[in-house]
């Protein structure tokens, strides 16, 4: 019978580094595989469907005997590089604590859902259990995004590392690029040059006034308050001739609420400020990749469900908080399915040492079983 510390192990030995942060990462095609592999011998119906071409999906599903809620559980299997480490896909266990790439974000969840749909397909259950185990999510999310076109559930647990916590809303983001234009010119010549990169300057100061403000803000009670700050910035052509454009990346980390059409209007607004003021101002905003928000409302169905079987099997209520940082769970609350995060404990996520508490892996199978046999009844 396997144990969450051997699944764990196996799952960790397996190198799915993933290939958009890492050029030559091994991807998710290795671990799919074995994923697949395990859940057919517990007899369940799989699916293994690529978003990108050899970077699959797993999809596991215990199926109901019909009429009940179905529930989604999501992990993903990609991973971050692994420089700085010393052998990071060899597992090996010490006072509780199972250390290797992945460990901790976020294979023992991973590892927790599978046992956990495993066992759900012999409890005779109405609803449909779904395990997700989706690629790509430390990059761009395209996995869960493909799940949220094929598949739908009546609520998902994301089985990210929580320290046990009930985690209800997390922050969004928004990328946007700035660009300043002047006139080039040999730097002997200033009365023929308009310098982008200062006039850029100017633009710098007011987003500053802008990330002060947000965060001047009522806070909200689970993830404070909205920020924004420039994250690279280039120009310019040598050092002896004036800058033609000057280009500025920045980064919204937006609340529940805000949308990307109101952070790109936020910083519109900010240039035709200064247009108004100097007449050499000549900027543009680009909007680029965003990802939404997410709150789930304490008194939705799943909530109150996982909140009672965390009681269960820890003997205590667990916290109900938010995250300041984006996950899957938004893209599947936005697809219309109520989500919540709750997973085990460790450290080291993208560090030199990652490592996770063994004994929360094994709650965390037993609360998303119970969570699946109260709420798929």
């Amino acid at each position: 019978m396997d144990t969450p510390e051997q699944i764990l192990s196996m799952l960790v030995a397996i190198n799915s580094i993933n290939p958009e942060l890492v050029p030559g990462g091994r991807g998710e095609a290795e671990i799919a595989r074995f994923i697949a592999d395990w859940m057919e011998r517990a007899g369940l119906e799989v699916h293994l469907e690529e978003p990108l071409p050899g970077r699959p999906n797993v999809v596991a599903i215990a199926r109901g005997s019909g009429g009940g809620k179905s529930l989604m559980l999501n992990g993903h299997m990609d991973t971050v590089g692994v420089v700085g480490m010393t052998q990071p896909h060899e597992p090996h266990v010490r006072d509780g604590r199972l250390y290797g790439r992945g460990a901790y974000d976020m294979k023992a969840g991973l590892a927790a859902c599978m046992l956990a749909v495993k066992n759900a397909k012999q409890k005779n259950l109405r609803g449909d259990v779904i395990l997700t185990a989706v690629m790509d999510e430390e990059y761009a999310g395209l996995g869960t995004m493909d799940i949220a076109k094929r598949y739908h559930a009546d609520a998902a647990i994301v089985a990210e590392f929580t320290e046990m916590n009930l985690i209800l809303a997390h922050k969004g983001f928004v990328w946007l690029d700035v660009e300043t234009t002047g006139i080039a010119a040999h730097g002997s010549q200033p009365e023929l040059g308009i310098d982008a990169i200062a006039k850029m300057g100017s633009m710098l100061v007011e987003l500053e006034k802008l990330d002060q403000t947000l965060r001047s803000h009522p806070p909200h009670k689970w993830l404070g308050n909205g920020s924004l700050h420039a994250s690279l910035i280039n120009g310019g052509r040598e050092l002896s001739s004036y800058p033609d454009r000057c280009q500025l990346s920045i980064e919204r980390r937006t609340l529940p609420g805000e949308t990307p059409e109101m952070v790109e209007a936020e910083v519109r607004e900010i240039i035709q400020r200064l247009q108004s003021t100097d007449p050499s101002f000549k900027a543009q905003v680009r909007r680029g990749i965003d990802r939404s928000p997410m709150e789930t409302p304490e008194d939705s169905p799943i909530v109150k469900v996982v909140k009672e079987s965390a009681k269960k099997v820890l003997k205590h209520t667990p916290e109900i908080t938010g995250v300041p940082f984006w996950t899957d769970a938004a893209t599947l609350w936005t697809a219309g399915i109520p989500s919540i995060l709750f997973g085990p404990s460790g450290a080291g996520a993208h560090a030199i040492e990652e490592w996770v508490d063994l004994q929360s892996v094994d709650d965390c199978a037993k609360i998303y079983l119970e969570a699946a046999v109260e709420f798929c009844k």
